[in-house]
């Protein structure tokens, strides 16, 4: 049926106007008759799917956005509508590539220099992310989305004395700004302002319009607030919510899948009678793949030390290393998939790991780091369930495997918010953390004496408690001559480019001070002590 072009043009310029006004309510249902009767028009697509965004459901607001994106790509609304749903569904490396597509043909737009900014912050990639946001506030001096996100990265890199600057810049223009006070409360917080930082929380967490993801982050702050009082059981209570409520928001991500201690308990099944065959009849050069003059992998557990022993490390002209990427990638989809993958893996031949080494080293070169001539150092604390791959592709490489009490491992993890993954969430509960902690423990063990000589341990307690004699023989261990200067950590740790809950931490310096913090918290932890009880003899803290 022929359709009436006037009237097509009146109802566009009419949804056009509501949707300028905010008025969803009828500009939807407007846009929703037109596409329903056969009508395809980007301003519709994007109307439709803004009302499906406030309804939650972005993926199919993602997929009508997709869908105008494809009938207008010039259009700048609808493909900076598609970067920001993607970003909502945390898909945030597709979210850049639009916003990159509408900054390549509009460098003058500032809010897009901003939503640049928010991606790379979501990839990690936070100097980066620093240069587009103020870049964007060149662009638009007002642009408060791009000052509270100059205020989250200053904070995650214990730069606090800015993200205070940053953070009250945003609330003198939108009071409770949810990531401007959750700024400004950490920097309080850091300050000793205990007060300050619990009233600007409560008043976060008292405000309705706060998301939900949000409410989460504000009340794990909050616990760290009462942790710091010495409100030990009001924290735990803190903690328990924030992470309650992270758990049903992931849930649709990670609640669905095979959980990653069922998955790590099958790999250590498979591994425990043929670890040996994960060594290789043919090792390599220490350079294959890239001209480097070593080659490291930085294992262990989270908050074992690791971010710790890679800023010290990255201190050394003679190093390299890539702050925490996952360089393991294709070799994991390729060999370990499903722990029955690993027959293949031993069974591969030298073509088959070469390509898997070659992809290797380009995730590497993708990083943007010059290793050439250097000791690379690969950190990533949860490739210790890759050790088998690990063997395979790099028997020459050197293993670095972090430790530290098991007691404050767990607890730690619990009370951190982590970048959301398979291994993340399954830290958001006691019992959790306790049991990944455990099967990744019985993994390093089977092995341990597959690397011999090449893996050396690094207790966390002796490294703070005696840094120029661990450092020594950890360079030592590495072919490193040991050189003052690599305790002048705090520093770099303001500047990496990518951080972890640990970053902001390390930018104060090395703290010898800090007691025994577990036992705090010893009557939560009663029951999963058992767990955990074999490392805490085998790793001498009892």
């Amino acid at each position: 049926m022929s359709r009436d072009l006037q009237a097509d043009l009146n109802m566009l310029g009419e949804v056009l106007r509501l949707a300028q006004a905010r008025d969803f309510v009828r500009a939807g249902p407007m846009a929703r008759k037109a596409l329903d009767e056969g009508f395809e028009h980007p301003l519709l697509l994007n109307v439709v799917a803004t009302t499906l965004e406030q309804e939650g459901r972005f993926a199919e607001s993602a997929q009508l956005l997709e869908r105008a994106v494809a009938m207008a790509p010039q259009d700048i609304a609808v493909r900076n509508a598609l970067a920001l749903c993607l970003q909502r569904l945390d898909r945030p490396a597709e979210a850049l590539v639009h916003v990159e597509i509408l900054l390549k043909q509009h460098p003058e737009l500032g809010f897009a220099h901003a939503n640049q900014g928010n991606a790379l912050i979501a990839l990690g990639f936070l100097g980066r992310a620093r240069t587009s946001h103020l870049r964007a506030l060149e662009l638009d001096p007002g642009n408060v989305s791009a000052m509270a996100s100059l205020a989250s990265i200053a904070s995650h890199r214990g730069n606090h004395d800015e993200a205070r600057s940053w953070a009250q810049r945003v609330l003198s223009v939108v009071p409770n700004y949810p990531s401007a006070v959750i700024s400004l409360a950490a920097a309080e917080l850091a300050a000793g302002e205990l007060t300050h930082a619990t009233n600007l929380l409560h008043s976060l967490l008292a405000d309705s319009r706060v998301a939900q993801i949000d409410a989460a982050r504000a009340g794990g702050l909050l616990a760290d607030v009462l942790d710091a009082d010495g409100r030990y059981e009001e924290a735990l209570g803190a903690y328990t919510a924030c992470n309650t409520a992270l758990l049903q928001i992931y849930a649709p991500f990670f609640a669905s899948e095979t959980p990653l201690i069922t998955y790590a308990h099958q790999l250590t099944e498979t591994i425990s009678n043929t670890a040996d065959r994960y060594r290789s009849s043919q090792p390599q050069s220490v350079d294959a793949g890239a001209d480097i003059s070593g080659h490291v992998f930085l294992l262990g557990f989270p908050r074992s030390g690791t971010t710790l022993l890679e800023v010290v490390l990255d201190g050394h002209p003679r190093v390299a290393s890539l702050d925490e990427h996952e360089l393991l990638i294709d070799a994991v989809r390729e060999f370990m998939r499903d722990p029955q993958d690993l027959e293949a893996l031993a069974q591969a031949d030298e073509a088959q790991l070469q390509r898997m080494r070659k992809a290797y080293w380009d995730r590497v070169r993708e990083g943007e780091v010059e290793v050439s001539g250097k000791v690379f150092v690969d950190k990533y604390p949860m490739n210790t369930l890759k050790l088998a791959v690990i063997a395979r592709l790099f028997p020459n490489a050197r293993i670095l495997f972090a430790y530290r009490d098991p007691r404050e491992v767990v607890l730690a993890c619990f009370r951190r918010r982590f970048k959301m993954n398979a291994a993340t969430y399954e830290l958001l509960t006691l019992p959790g953390a306790a049991a990944l902690y455990d099967v990744t423990m019985r993994l390093s063990e089977l092995m341990r004496p597959v690397f011999g000589g090449n893996w050396r341990d690094v207790r966390y307690e002796n490294l703070v408690t005696d840094f120029a004699g661990e450092t020594r023989a950890i360079c030592e261990f590495l072919g490193l001559e040991w050189m003052t200067g690599l305790d002048d950590f705090a520093q770099r740790a303001r500047e990496r480019e990518r951080s972890t809950p640990s970053t902001a931490q390390l930018a104060q310096g090395l703290d010898r001070t800090r007691p025994v913090h577990w036992k705090n918290y010893r009557a939560a932890l009663e029951p999963i002590l058992p767990t955990i009880e074999k490392w805490v003899r085998q790793f001498g803290y009892v």
